[in-house]
């Protein structure tokens, strides 16, 4: 059965409260961004924010979800020595949206935020690997750690080297944890 249709002024109200959000880390960390900053820039309400969202984390994690879902189609998530290495691609994103990422992930940012991002990264592992929904994968949540790891280390230190230096720095390893059989399998448990 398809989701029902979201009412039109949904759409404008959360489209405005997730560009307000994204406008303001521009100039600000998460935590120095309160709700009342953000209706205003929105235009809102104080109680069309709490229709929508339940606190500022909630925002930050929905406003970024497209941001997020280029870094999780860029990030290596399953291998094989035939694949072409895609992290250059991966850093070259996340230093394109550096200020961004390093707000939302780096020490002031929220640990909600980090932990969708780990989550959004370990499911789009999970599938590209192979698993079916609900089909134990530890692998896919060691790649997503790693990978999510790499790049908030990398933002940490200002980015040093450049993105095709990380990617041909961690290939190999990405490469050695994909192409390792499933020890699960065959294990009783």
């Amino acid at each position: 059965m398809p989701a029902p249709p979201v009412d039109p002024r949904t759409r404008r109200s959360r489209a405005a409260l997730e560009a307000a959000l994204r406008e303001l880390i521009v100039d600000r960390d998460l935590p120095q961004i309160s709700i009342s900053d953000v209706t205003k820039r929105a235009g809102v309400n104080r109680s069309t924010f709490y229709e929508h969202y339940t606190d500022l984390a909630e925002l930050a994690a929905c406003a970024c979800t497209a941001l997020f879902d280029e870094l999780v189609a860029t990030a290596p998530l399953a291998g094989g020595s035939s694949v072409a290495n895609p992290l250059p691609r991966l850093f070259t994103h996340v230093a394109e949206n550096a200020h961004l990422y390093r707000t939302l992930l780096g020490d002031g940012g929220s640990a909600r935020v980090i932990n969708y991002l780990l989550e959004r990264i370990t499911t789009a592992t999970h599938v590209k690997r192979g698993f079916a929904e609900g089909e134990e994968d530890p692998a896919a949540a060691f790649i997503a750690g790693a990978v999510l790891g790499t790049v908030i280390d990398w933002l940490r230190r200002g980015c040093p080297g450049t993105p095709e230096r990380m990617g041909a720095a961690i290939w190999p390893h990405m490469l050695a944890v994909t192409s390792v059989p499933d020890p699960v399998e065959g294990v009783d448990g």
